[in-house]
């Protein structure tokens, strides 16, 4: 591990991380404004449980949704048509977070810990930080976030309280990123969910290369709403 990561806002090259764990490129810091947004551009995400210090990862490869490239089963079509859904962006970004930390599947703890919390609603405050929100009924059924750069769009996390929610807020997403002329949705890890969407792994070097383009190009500041149709 580099120790510069626990002193300022720099961190060592992505190429240095570990490959078992894969990802694996420091450890320490704090979760400022400033050294996420510094590590987002470089392609680099905090990941680490309660309790541990922080841990910051660049994953070899990375998975990758080229927003044109979103996938939409026929199946999954006739649901966001007919499911009764109302999409909506920024409306309830604390809820969101909070939905995707609840425990699932068996599971007793999260890696969104308060701290992630606190740190994720500070970069949404600053128009980073974004929540897309699946609601039926007036109730909040599914949604993700995430923190947009330039024309990237970096995921975190998902969540889904009918069958299919997380998926139409993912496509809704997909859809206005393409009218905002966004080039990437990063997913970071590989996973069966995100690839039968259209997700795709790619070289760790492809995917910083598309950063340094990407995030230099001009901020779409929150909070976000939908195109009219």
């Amino acid at each position: 591990m580099d120790p510069r990561s626990q002193d300022s806002s720099s961190f060592p090259p992505v190429d240095t991380a570990l490959r078992d764990p894969n990802g694996l490129l420091a450890m320490g810091g704090d979760l400022s404004l400033g050294r996420l947004l510094d590590a987002y551009r470089h392609g680099i995400f905090p990941w680490f449980n309660a309790g541990e210090p922080i841990l910051w990862w660049s994953p070899d490869p990375r998975m990758v949704l080229i927003p044109d490239e979103i996938r939409v089963t026929r199946s999954l079509a006739k649901r966001i048509r007919n499911g009764g859904f109302e999409l909506r962006m920024d409306t309830c970004f604390a809820e969101v977070m909070a939905a995707c930390a609840a425990p699932r599947g068996g599971e007793s703890g999260t890696w969104i810990s308060p701290p992630m919390l606190a740190a994720y609603t500070r970069l949404h405050q600053a128009g980073y930080a974004h929540s897309i929100e699946t609601w039926k009924d007036d109730s909040l059924v599914g949604g993700l976030y995430g923190v947009a750069i330039g024309r990237v769009f970096f995921g975190e996390s998902m969540f889904s309280r009918v069958p299919d929610a997380s998926k139409v807020a993912l496509v809704a997403l997909a859809r206005q990123l393409q009218r905002w002329q966004f080039g990437l949705i990063d997913c970071q890890m590989e996973t069966a969910h995100l690839a039968s969407m259209g997700a795709r792994p790619i070289p760790r070097s492809d995917f910083c290369s598309r950063l340094e383009e990407l995030v230099n190009l001009p901020h779409h500041p929150g909070p976000w709403t939908f195109d009219p149709d």
